[in-house]
């Protein structure tokens, strides 16, 4: 506790350092004259004294201040000082010092940003450990084992880039190049539309159907197959085809592939067989030997199986699929008429229909069902408590565990300075743009209220970033001093948007703001800073 206790004063601290040291510096070059640098709230702590100003570190950590002289209107200064108040100043000097705390806090992550890039990192190559069966990259005869170079001419070296490069390539051929057994081919896919939503924006990106990591050899059988009959079921993984280990199911292709039609196969596989213990019952994992011949196909088919990928695992309690009747065991098989083979394309296709209906057809013990169906609401918590309602289905399909995996290939990608700047350049006013319609958001009820955290989520958020190592901790960094920015921004009266607001419309005017009129702001403005701070630390009780 005391560990994130510091975190959490760290973070703050040196976001408000960073805030109030915009204000200082500039106050300084403008001529005006700083009593004193706060860094905290209450009771001083520590401090000293240098020149004409007192810097101070206060007990309450939530905040700062810098105090100049003749800042209030009725505040009288010695002649000799008259003109190093602050409200003697010029409008645009005015602005320029109110301007600096904001400025200061949205230019402060482009150095912490520049830090997270500068140097070697590893992310994910772009070679393809799955394949989505039904998918594009499928129908194009992308394999596991593929290496993406170039997705329309333009290279690309991590995952990450080719799910960026995919960005509004959708509904047409786009040519890709990649890489197999060290000969480079060129082949044409049609992504598919997938729209990601979220209370900030919607992006349309193009879906090929693949992944990164390996996926493990795990079956689906069907009632009457012939995988049924030698023994094998849903969800049992496959260790070995006649002793050669298998890894995953490029391997289990690799292995199928070298056994003749309707020949004699002795497979090892894996499966979680159920337990009861003093009335207590679970699952425990056991290894069982099968015998099959050879089917027809290649993979799972030439088990007489099916991938397992359509085969609910999991049914979630409340959902529509619960109250549907279907349950852990049973193959989705066609949407609206339309044959599926992986809950990728399911995915897709309730993405795209939200709450309008749908017809869905199943296979379970009892045969095939079909049935009109509309997602709904379902209430989910997240880690901090943020209780959200998305419109969902309800069926989970298989999860597996990464070990006896292949590892999943990774490159390093190695930023100089000057690249390292310019993403940080790039990232910074795109966050910038998130944050305002957020705001926005809010303002509209787009973004529901419950969103706005205070003390213990900041909390919250330092000890588990810093527990995720020093670049996420920056991260959190960077993105809560954007914030403050922007927030600062907002020409609501005490907040530095209103004083900016003040000094332009003294600029523009050539007369201040009737003192009237900027008493009853402050005094809404302070009311209504109170109850935002009410809100948030409610909400945060409330998670």
């Amino acid at each position: 506790m005391l560990q994130n206790l510091g975190f959490f004063i760290l973070l703050l601290g040196v976001l408000v350092t960073v805030h109030e040291l915009g204000h200082f510096l500039v106050a300084k070059a403008c001529g005006v004259k700083v009593l004193k640098f706060s860094i905290g709230f209450g009771p001083k702590i520590i401090g000293f004294t240098k020149g004409e100003t007192e810097y101070q570190v206060a007990l309450l950590p939530l905040g700062g201040f810098v105090k100049m002289a003749g800042d209030l209107p009725h505040e009288e200064l010695p002649p000799e000082e008259a003109a190093r108040g602050f409200l003697a100043q010029p409008p645009w000097k005015r602005g320029l010092i109110v301007l600096a705390g904001p400025a200061f806090n949205l230019l402060f992550p482009i150095f912490v940003y520049f830090f997270v890039f500068l140097g070697p990192q590893e992310t994910l190559s772009t070679r393809v450990g799955m394949v989505s069966p039904d998918m594009a990259a499928a129908a194009a005869g992308i394999r596991p084992g593929d290496r993406i170079l170039s997705v329309e001419g333009e290279p690309v070296r991590t995952f990450d880039d080719m799910r960026e490069a995919f960005v509004g390539k959708f509904n047409r051929p786009v040519p890709i190049t990649l890489e197999r057994d060290g000969q480079q081919r060129v082949v044409e896919v049609t992504p598919e539309k997938s729209s990601e939503v979220s209370p900030v924006d919607t992006v349309e990106r193009g879906m090929i159907g693949v992944s990164p990591y390996p996926q493990p050899p795990v079956v689906g059988v069907p009632a009457t197959s012939p995988s049924a009959t030698a023994g094998l079921k849903s969800f049992d993984r496959v260790l070995s085809v006649n002793g050669v280990h298998v890894q995953d199911e490029a391997a289990l292709y690799r292995e199928v592939a070298k056994v003749p039609e309707g020949t004699p196969m002795k497979l090892s596989v894996a499966r979680l067989a159920p337990v009861a213990v003093g009335g207590v019952t679970g699952r425990l994992p056991e290894v069982v030997e099968v015998s099959l011949p050879r089917q027809p196909g290649e993979g799972a088919a030439a088990l007489g199986a099916e991938a397992a990928d359509l085969y609910v695992a999991s049914v979630a309690a409340g959902s529509v699929a619960e109250g549907a009747g279907i349950v852990p065991g049973d193959r989705i098989v066609a949407i609206n008429g339309t044959p599926l083979k992986s809950f990728n394309k399911l995915a897709t296709v309730l993405n795209g229909l939200q709450a309008q209906p749908f017809t869905l057809t199943w296979r379970g013990a009892q045969g095939e069902r079909t049935q009109q169906l509309a997602q709904a609401p379902l209430k989910t918590r997240d880690d901090y408590g943020q209780t959200t309602a998305p419109l969902v289905f309800g069926v989970r399909p298989w999860s597996f565990s990464s070990a006896d995996l292949p590892p999943v290939e990774k490159v390093t990608i190695d930023l100089g300075p000057a690249q390292a700047f310019k993403e940080a350049a790039l990232i910074v006013p795109k966050i910038v743009g998130q944050m305002v319609q957020v705001l926005g958001g809010l303002f509209v009820g787009k973004v529901s209220p419950s969103t706005i955290g205070g003390p213990i989520m900041m909390y919250q958020l330092a000890a588990k970033s810093a527990e995720q190592g020093l670049d996420s901790f920056l991260n959190l960094m960077a993105i809560i001093s954007i914030n403050l920015g922007v927030m600062n921004l907002l020409p609501i009266p005490v907040l530095d948007g209103f004083h900016l607001l003040s000094a332009a419309w003294e600029g523009i005017r050539r007369r201040p703001i009737p003192v009237r009129v900027r008493e009853v702001a402050n005094m809404v403005g302070l009311a209504l800073l109170i109850l935002l701070m009410l809100l948030a630390v409610t909400n945060d009780v409330t998670r």
